[in-house]
Order: structure tokens, then sequence, then C-alpha cells
């Protein structure tokens, strides 16, 4: 059984769980792209990364023994509710703790007047892009912050 709890964007658990996605994320995209401008990958770094004051919750996916097996934040960017950096452990995934995750980031945004979410995600992330399908995410252009800085992205939206 896969409980969820509500927990601020500090709270080390998620930390930790958002380091390793970054692991994860670095071996899949390395550095950057060769012969990029540094200002390009900086702007980059800087759409990726989130502020603080921005975040509603951040929810942890724990299971029967209380660890924890997922991460996923629920933003306000602009007007609208998006979801960031989701992340199940290696060894948890394909035992529900994402769709878990993402029906408990449906009820944050209704609490939060939202008639929908939105995300993005990268190329080189297969098995998220299948996960966000096989939910009932539908694909949505390429929103700002990330139409100039990462066009390649895959962003959906579900209605809620």
């Amino acid at each position: 059984m896969i409980t969820i709890e509500r927990v601020p964007w500090e709270d080390p658990r998620g930390v930790a769980l958002r380091a390793t996605m970054d692991e994860e994320m670095h071996e899949r995209y390395g550095d950057g792209n060769p012969g990029e401008a540094p200002e390009i990958s900086a702007e980059r770094s800087r759409v990726l990364s989130v502020d603080p004051s921005t975040v509603v919750t951040s929810l942890l996916a724990v299971d029967e023994d209380g660890t924890v097996l997922g991460h996923i934040a629920v933003r306000r960017l602009g007007d609208e509710i998006e979801l960031k950096r989701l992340i199940v452990l290696a060894a948890a995934r394909g035992k529900g703790a994402a769709t878990v995750l993402l029906d408990e980031c449906a009820r944050v945004g209704r609490e939060q007047g939202a008639s929908r979410l939105i995300l993005q995600t990268g190329d080189k992330q297969p098995e998220a892009v299948a996960l966000y399908e096989k939910t009932g995410w539908d694909r949505i252009d390429v929103y700002e912050p990330y139409a100039e800085t990462m066009p390649w992205s895959y962003c959906f939206a579900k209605a809620i």
C-alpha cells in the first residue's frame, strides 16, 4: 500500500529524491548541447530550476514500511498549476507510485481552483511520456518558459 505525504519543498527526503533525479537526468542529457553558447545553457538551467516560493506542496509516495518511493511538486506557473520533478526510485517503478502521485496532484490542483494541470518532460524520457499517455494526459504545445530554451520538450495537460 502506497500513501501520500504532503510536505514542504525543503523536506530532506524530497531534496534527496530530487538529487537522485538530477543524477539520472545528467546521465540522459549530459552537460548540454555541444557547441551551445554558455548563456543558453545557463538560461536552460534557470528555466528548469524551481523557485520554492511558487511551490504549493511537494508530495512523497511512501510504502507501508515508511520507505519513500517517489516525489513530485505542485507549483504555480503564472495562472497555471504545473507539476515538477516527478521521480520514482528505480526499484519502485511499475508498482503504481507515479500514478498515486499524479492522482494526488489532481486533488491539489482542484483545491487550488485549477481546471487542468500542465507539465513538461524531455525528449530523452520515454518512460515519462508513456506514463503520461497511459494516464490520460494530452500532448500540448511547448509552453513558456520552455519554448525558447527547450523546444524539444514534450508538454502535457490534463483536465481535472
